[in-house]
């Protein structure tokens, strides 16, 4: 039975030309072995590239590396497609579009939650019809936004939802843009939904049951973590990103899970107090 690996290639210095001649020379060289490349990603910033790979084992997958350009994979790990698919969007390589070159994305994602303030009590207070409206308003909000922005859904918390995003700057911009509309949507109805969001980002390679264990965890405390209207960041977004948003950064946050206090920084939003 043939299991799916995900590798991780250290490229400083490659470009997204080199990266794809290496993919083309792993799909010539595949079919000897038994193995099969699904798709790559590429983070020319981070030089780091990643393989999804259907194989017998390891050391099939890193022979074919080894025989068709020489760039063995520094790490291997055994992966869940669902998980891929959920965070990274895809698991076979995209369709070319027509007229244009294929360029492949990085790993590096941006995981970002929203949450209703007080949407249990709010539920006991007006019953669950009422309350189950507002959660789909907020859901067509954030929905709208992700669109927008390029963000994707991975799943639905009951009274939030968990995104992804190929960038910071782009997970930043969406819940900026979250943050607008619900400051938009409160001036119209007599009952006003206030959310949360918290955003870290991340790599895939640190453990095989969770491509995005420590990223996923961080941005769903932020979140618990931040106020009503509120959106807190990790530090490595607000090092990675380049938004034209403001940020200050607040006192470190002892987060469960966490054994050491956490640097976090507010993302103003025009709307927010002082803003």
């Amino acid at each position: 039975m043939m299991a799916i690996f995900m590798d991780r290639h250290d490229l400083k210095g490659y470009s997204a030309v080199d990266v794809a001649e290496a993919h083309r020379k792993d799909l010539e060289v595949q079919d000897e072995y038994g193995v099969k490349f699904l798709t790559y990603w590429f983070d020319h910033q981070r030089g780091t590239a990643f393989c999804l790979i259907d194989a017998p084992d390891k050391e099939t997958a890193q022979c074919v590396h080894r025989v068709a350009h020489g760039h063995v994979a520094g790490e291997v790990v055994e992966v869940a497609l669902s998980a891929v698919e959920a965070f990274l969007g895809r698991i076979h390589d995209p369709e070319p579009l027509a007229g244009k070159s294929q360029t492949k994305d990085g790993a590096h994602r941006a995981i970002m939650f929203t949450d209703i303030v007080g949407s249990t009590e709010m539920t006991a207070r007006l019953g669950d019809r009422m309350g189950t409206e507002l959660v789909r308003a907020h859901d067509s909000v954030v929905r709208r936004c992700l669109k927008e922005h390029g963000g994707s859904e991975v799943k639905h918390t009951g009274d939030g939802i968990m995104a992804s995003f190929v960038s910071p700057t782009q997970a930043v911009d969406c819940a900026t843009a979250i943050h607008q509309g619900f400051h938009r949507y409160n001036r119209g109805n007599a009952e006003p939904i206030h959310i949360r969001i918290g955003i870290d980002c991340g790599e895939p390679v640190e453990d095989s049951n969770d491509l995005f264990g420590r990223t996923v965890q961080l941005a769903a405390r932020l979140c618990s973590a931040a106020s009503s209207d509120q959106i807190l960041v990790s530090e490595s977004v607000f090092r990675d990103q380049d938004s034209g948003a403001t940020f200050v950064e607040v006192a470190r946050l002892q987060l469960k899970g966490f054994s050491m206090p956490i640097p976090a920084f507010e993302c103003a939003w025009a709307g927010s107090v002082g803003i």
